[in-house]
């Protein structure tokens, strides 16, 4: 997809004056947030498994090597092929030579943000093979040419009429019985039925299935899918040959690690106290299984994560892709995902995409945040989301990245803050000056100098008292000790 993280500020002005964001975005806030909490309070355990969690990928983490191989080679003893790739160029063409030894003209696909980053579907479209997605919220935003907004909600923020419309473009013949050609309904169960209509055909003309993978299992050399629709099962077991892609740090010890990860990962992502389905797959269709693809195939992207280990950085790899940190963070779920302008949006994509993708590129996302601590409170992992923000704000300041009258303004409130004197005076006046003219102006600025970034969006209330909140604060405690 391409990049326009460097338009953050541009993307996010469009995206608060989309009305049909605004009432797409409702949802965030409100169901998927408070379902969350809710579930996690239903288990009394879920802290302690958190911890357990952080310390199942700590520990992987710090081996990550050992257990990649063992992957490998439980995946080669069950008849399966591992394919190491460092970059997105050499992912893509590996698929594409998978693909192409099956002849493939359609593939299926399941939900997979790997595929995204690396910009899978229209590589395979230039080369004359269909990709089709049949995640229900992915095949959404595959027909209005989209990338996803949202980690696990792909789609979330359209609405039902706009997926409606939508239908009515791309699906001219459909007619459900009983209802006249072209009359389309944005009922939500309507328009699944129709999108499962349509692509039922798709999961039988596929020569390839490919799917992402929520984890790798070490000691099984298993692939694990965390879906809510059936369709990945689908699609990686009626074609003759399954991809998985996988970055590296999805690998796992065994399979109790992942029942602990588990019980964690869908109450965090959509309050569910188990996602609807969790498929295993280990390896091709032995002589006596019915069912299954004569080949299986893993895809390894690397793509700069080996160099996050042992770095500040390194906390980022212990993600699990639930979405919590997006569905709790009020910058987030102000602009939407398209506005962060890459693969991965809200805080986890604020400290990732530097690094993916350069901090020149994306040093405004690190900066869209109130540092509330939301996303790290929620996150499963507890990974200091805050922390790396500020670390990627320190990196633009010291290479000079930030424009020049941000650097002096941040430098001379740094030469204030080490002076404590000066600091208390400059607020003194400031206070002082602000209630003064405040009076004036019926207790709001509509617009001040260096302010323009808040009284843009909305008016700035002048302050009630002459004074800074340290010296009320003294007084009172003066007073309080008489």
């Amino acid at each position: 997809m391409q990049v326009t993280s460097q338009d953050f500020q541009a993307n996010a002005h469009k995206a608060m004056a989309d009305p049909n964001l605004r009432k797409a975005m409702d949802i965030i806030g409100g169901p998927m947030a408070s379902r969350r909490v809710e579930t996690a309070r239903e288990l009394p355990e879920f802290e302690a498994l958190r911890d357990e969690g952080v310390k199942i990928k700590n520990h992987v983490l710090q081996h990550i090597d050992l257990y990649l191989e063992k992957f490998e080679q439980q995946v080669t003893a069950r008849g399966g092929k591992v394919h190491w790739c460092r970059t997105p160029r050499e992912a893509r063409e590996t698929i594409l030579a998978l693909c192409r030894s099956r002849d493939a003209k359609v593939v299926t696909k399941g939900k997979s943000m790997v595929t995204e980053e690396i910009g899978l579907n229209d590589f395979l479209e230039e080369h004359g093979i269909t990709p089709v997605e049949t995640d229900l919220g992915e095949y959404i935003i595959q027909l209005a040419h989209e990338p996803p907004s949202h980690i696990i909600g792909p789609a979330l923020h359209k609405t039902r009429e706009q997926v409606a419309e939508l239908f009515e473009d791309h699906h001219p013949d459909y007619a459900p019985h009983g209802v006249k050609l072209g009359a389309r309904s944005s009922d939500p169960q309507a328009l699944v039925s129709e999108a499962r209509s349509v692509l039922r055909d798709r999961y039988f003309q596929a020569e390839v299935g490919i799917t992402g993978a929520n984890f790798l299992i070490a000691e099984t050399g298993a692939t694990v899918i965390v879906t809510n629709e059936g369709n990945g099962d689908l699609t990686q077991s009626l074609p003759k040959m399954h991809i998985a892609v996988s970055s590296i740090e999805k690998v796992i010890p065994n399979l109790e690690d992942l029942s602990t990860i588990l019980r964690i990962l869908a109450r965090s992502a959509t309050g569910q106290e188990m996602s609807c389905y969790t498929t295993l797959s280990c390896g091709p269709k032995r002589p006596e299984d019915i069912d299954g693809p004569e080949e299986f195939h893993v895809v390894l992207l690397d793509n700069g994560r080996s160099e996050m280990l042992g770095t500040a950085l390194q906390p980022l790899m212990r993600c699990i892709r639930c979405g919590a940190c997006m569905n709790n963070c009020p910058v987030y779920r102000s602009v939407g995902g398209h506005a962060y302008g890459w693969v991965y949006p809200g805080p986890i994509g604020a400290a990732l995409d530097p690094h993916m993708i350069g901090l020149e590129t994306a040093r405004h996302l690190p900066n869209a945040s109130t540092f509330c601590g939301k996303c790290e409170e929620v996150c499963p992992m507890r990974i200091p989301l805050p922390a790396i923000m500020r670390h990627w704000r320190e990196q633009a300041h010291e290479q000079q990245i930030t424009p020049p009258l941000q650097r002096w303004g941040i430098e001379a409130w740094a030469f204030a803050a080490r002076r404590p004197w000066l600091y208390r005076l400059g607020t003194r006046l400031a206070i002082a000056a602000l209630h003064m003219l405040g009076a004036k102006k019926g207790g709001r600025f509509t617009a001040l100098p260096l302010a323009s970034g808040w009284t843009d969006g909305r008016d700035l209330p002048a302050p009630q008292a002459a004074e800074t909140f340290m010296t009320q604060y003294k007084r009172q405690r003066k007073g309080s000790a008489r």
